[in-house]
């Protein structure tokens, strides 16, 4: 997860890395209320780490408290979904700055070569989010910016939750491993001006996608 320390395995980390990987799947729906006994009996727990849980998932932005409903799933607004998709694409275009201006990292491209291998083998809509997202890490990574990559991470849990929206739509995954092999393609040949145009094209798509997306969930209710 992207703020939260892990390393000690605390009950109430493994709590919140529980729920986190439910919202993230879709197994939780957003505005589903989260029943804290549920969990404390499931984890043979009192209340308090599962409460110290959802406080995290608070900071982290997966939850909200609503008054007389207690703790749900965060439910983005349309404006709230198209915000984070564009500040990714601002980021993202700056990474391909920083990595015009200091060079492609080819062990880092054969990172994402072999993720890439993953993301083609991969079926499960869910699955390749993650490995789509590690991919987009690559380039941050390759950014060698510390600040840029910072402010990425800090996105991470609900750029996974609207990116699993995006994948389980027909047709997506198999445009976006096309994207992601000529981005590969591109920087492996250092034409970065392509690779530019390529990575702002793949991630306005995104965006594109989600509305058409938004607009159809919309039409069903």
């Amino acid at each position: 997860m992207s703020n939260m320390d892990l390393s000690n395995n605390s009950l109430s980390n493994k709590i919140a890395e529980r729920i986190t990987q439910q919202i993230i799947t879709g197994e939780l729906k957003p505005g589903e209320k989260l029943v804290e006994y549920a969990y404390a009996e499931e984890y043979g727990t009192s209340r308090a780490p599962v409460r110290e849980a959802l406080y995290l998932l608070t900071i982290e932005g997966l939850v909200e408290r609503i008054p007389r409903k207690g703790a749900v799933v965060k439910s983005y607004t349309e404006a709230e979904i198209i915000d984070l998709l564009e500040i990714r694409i601002m980021l993202e275009s700056l990474v391909m700055k920083r990595i015009l201006e200091r060079g492609v990292d080819l062990s880092i491209v054969n990172k994402m070569k072999e993720l890439l291998k993953d993301m083609k083998e991969e079926k499960d809509y869910k699955k390749y989010t993650k490995l789509n997202h590690a991919f987009h890490m690559c380039l941050i990574e390759m950014s060698k910016s510390e600040i840029i990559k910072n402010m990425y991470v800090r996105m991470e849990l609900p750029l996974l939750t609207i990116q699993s929206m995006s994948f389980a739509s027909e047709g997506n995954i198999e445009k976006s491993i096309k994207e992601h092999a000529l981005i590969v393609d591109l920087l492996s040949n250092n034409k970065l001006t392509e690779a530019i145009h390529m990575v702002n094209k793949h991630n306005e798509y995104v965006i594109t996608s989600m509305q058409k997306l938004l607009k159809m969930n919309a039409n069903e209710y």
